[in-house]
């Protein structure tokens, strides 16, 4: 039997929900509002503990901010003649089923929450950010006409980064931050079995992982002008799971059952140059971000022994982000802000699945903040994402040096689009 099922566990963290790649731009309330543009150089909340550790300089005190965002997400797949094969012959036959439906969950809630604090009156600072760089859920109809590519995909992440920052003069700061990660990976998908008259088989992978990363950066104020420039590394993950298959009959039924696989995946470099314009009421922001993403060339597969079983090629470009914004303070109690982000897909035509249904996304968002007092601040964002329309046109194979060898083709036209709240407070002692 084929063992695509376990390529499939690294592809559903390759599944994205309001970013390029798998990677989860949404950190931060308060910078949802200016589409992330300036956030390596601004340090105006303990938001920057993930942006930036090195902008926690500009926090005096104890500073702390929790939110969350909240996102609607509406994606849908359109049938351009996916197939499916029969063993043994050349015959290729309409695969058949519904579009699958609106795959995300609606809504979809990121939290995050971050802590900045001055030691006494020193120039040192640490910090502490909890949040979800990557993440979703995803579900397509049991008759959905891609169910031999995915049916469902769900991933969870979850991110704690101590940190610390110094100021080394009146100018210039730095900071760094150690990253402990978890992945946690859930997917399903049809299998085809020996003929099209039969019921579709069923593959679930259940994996995990904890891995280390780091990251650390540098903030630079020239008065009317600020340049920060941060980097993050790589996390090495190997999820290890369990691949279980049932429903398969005749000559595939051994293939039921359960395996034990190694799956290795790193997540991309992420690099990070940022400016703020201004230093009274109005501000320029921009921020330009570079990701590794060609770190991601292939999924192999090896039993514990180091034997690989499978190698799938996934190809990865690196990508890069642009965005720029506005913010003005209305008053000393409001701020205004708007903003807008080119964020550029990592995956490739000949390699796309409905696993990852991405396409190059543009950014518009806008926000407020209200100070309610000196300590207290409220931070609110709206952002509507809209994703570039797409086409899949994969062929996988199943069973692949057997008797029963056969494929799935799978042609599709994705679109969709991301409307997006969020809020936090803000706190400062």
């Amino acid at each position: 039997m084929s063992l695509r099922p376990l390529l499939l566990l690294a592809a559903a963290v390759a599944t994205p929900a309001a970013a390029g790649g798998f990677f989860l731009q949404e950190q931060s309330p308060l910078a949802v509002g200016r589409a992330f543009a300036g956030e390596a150089a601004i340090g105006d909340s303990a938001a920057t503990v993930w942006y930036n550790p090195a902008g926690m300089t500009r926090l005096p005190g104890t500073s702390l901010e929790l939110g969350t965002h909240i996102l609607d997400i509406e994606s849908a797949q359109s049938d351009r003649g996916s197939t499916r094969g029969v063993a043994g012959t050349a015959l290729q036959l309409p695969t058949g089923g519904g579009d699958g439906g609106n795959p995300f969950s609606r809504p979809i809630a990121i939290p995050s929450g971050y802590l900045s604090a001055q030691v006494a009156d020193s120039k040192l600072w640490l910090g502490l950010g909890i949040s979800a760089p990557f993440g979703l859920k995803v579900i397509y109809d049991e008759d959905f006409f891609g169910r031999y590519d995915s049916l469902g995909s769900d991933l969870k992440s979850f991110n704690i980064q101590p940190s610390v920052a110094y100021k080394i003069s009146d100018r210039i700061s730095v900071g760094a931050g150690f990253d402990i990660q978890t992945f946690k990976v859930s997917l399903t998908s049809a299998l085809p079995n020996v003929s099209p008259t039969l019921p579709d088989a069923r593959s679930r992978i259940d994996g995990e992982d904890l891995s280390f990363g780091w990251n650390a950066g540098v903030q630079v104020d020239l008065g009317q002008v600020r340049l920060g420039g941060h980097y993050r590394s790589s996390v090495k993950h190997t999820l290890d799971g369990a691949v279980q298959v049932e429903g398969l009959v005749g000559p595939l039924a051994a293939g039921n059952g359960s395996r034990f696989g190694l799956a290795p995946l790193s997540t991309p470099d992420i690099a990070t140059v940022s400016a703020v314009f201004g230093a009274d009421k109005l501000r320029l922001l921009g921020s330009v971000n570079w990701y590794n993403w060609s770190r991601f060339e292939r999924i192999r597969v090896s039993t514990p022994d180091g034997t690989v079983i499978a190698n799938s090629e996934q190809q990865y470009r690196d990508t890069w982000s642009y965005s720029g914004a506005v913010e003005y303070d209305v008053s000393d109690k409001f701020t205004l802000r708007a903003g807008s982000m080119f964020d550029q897909t990592p995956t490739r035509d000949e390699f796309r699945t409905t696993r990852v249904p991405d396409g190059n996304r543009i950014w518009a968002s806008t926000g407020l903040t209200m100070r309610v007092s000196e300590a207290v601040a409220l931070n609110a964002s709206y952002a509507h994402v809209f994703v570039k329309t797409k086409q899949i046109d994969r062929t996988d194979p199943f069973f692949a040096g057997t008797p029963a060898a056969t494929s799935a083709r799978i042609r599709s036209e994705n679109t969709g689009n991301v409307d997006m709240v969020a809020g936090s407070v803000s706190l400062r002692f």
